[in-house]
């Protein structure tokens, strides 16, 4: 259908949300974002998303691509959906796209942040939403020594939930590491890849901390890497620490 190609950064809270995807009976960030649009345009307006985060995961550079009628411009799309769209989302900027451009096919990485506090105030109401709050210190050597192992191209399915089977679970990893925040306050992990498989950076959050706690050797992490379920990885990371930070593409800049 001829129109505006365009593409939309989102940010947004997933407290509210069971995930991107539409769903028949929860309430999703997609299903949000396509009934502000419809309000625009009086038609239904399909949406594709770089990535499907899950339900309690933020976001804070999710980019999604879409047609809107020829009528419309971007600066105009950007006012106008922010206008109707709840609180919990917000959209950044809108840009016309490429032809032919597609949010999901045509990205070539995706970089997810996590959170973890340590501090005793961690479990503030300001700041546990946001993090997981953990309340009890983690070895940074441990931690970034586990890392290590993640860089470079491995089978991922011990860290990823089990469902519907895939034509394969691979992925490369670009960035894999941990920095200390300010104050003693916890840690950030960092991870870019070209694909994610299901949970799979809470499933790897869960044993790396596990492993900075002393809890389990730093080498589980190249010993689970290929085995063929996730029976014996830590349990996943709370979602409310994850955040989709970033999103790569072709001719785009390093960011859509």
């Amino acid at each position: 259908m001829p129109g505006l190609s365009c593409y939309a950064v989102l940010h947004y809270l997933g407290h509210g949300f069971a995930g991107w995807q539409r769903q028949a009976a929860e309430r999703t960030v997609q299903a949000e974002l396509e009934g502000a649009l419809e309000r625009l345009t009086g038609r239904r307006v399909p949406t594709t998303a770089a990535g499907r985060t899950d339900t309690g995961v933020h976001a804070l550079h999710q980019v999604v691509s879409f047609t809107m009628p020829d009528r419309w411009n971007p600066a105009a799309v950007c006012r106008a959906v922010n206008a109707v769209l709840p609180r919990d989302i917000w959209v950044a900027r809108v840009d016309r796209a490429p032809p032919g451009f597609h949010a999901r096919r045509h990205a070539l990485a995706r970089r997810y942040r996590y959170v973890v506090g340590c501090d005793r105030a961690a479990h503030s109401p300001f700041r546990r939403p946001f993090e997981w709050a953990l309340g009890s210190s983690l070895d940074i050597g441990r931690l970034r020594a586990a890392a290590v192992g993640l860089m470079g191209e491995h089978d991922f399915r011990a860290f990823s939930a089990a469902g519907q089977p895939k034509v394969h679970y691979r992925c490369r990893v670009t960035v894999a590491a941990w920095e200390a925040r300010r104050d003693a306050e916890g840690f950030i992990f960092d991870i870019e890849a070209d694909r994610f498989l299901h949970r799979m950076v809470r499933f790897l959050v869960g044993t790396m901390v596990d492993i900075g706690r002393g809890r389990r050797p730093v080498t589980d992490i190249t010993r689970l890497l290929g085995q063929t379920n996730n029976a014996e990885a830590s349990p996943p990371a709370p979602p409310e620490g994850l955040y989709l930070v970033g999103v790569s593409y072709p001719r785009m800049g390093d960011n859509a």
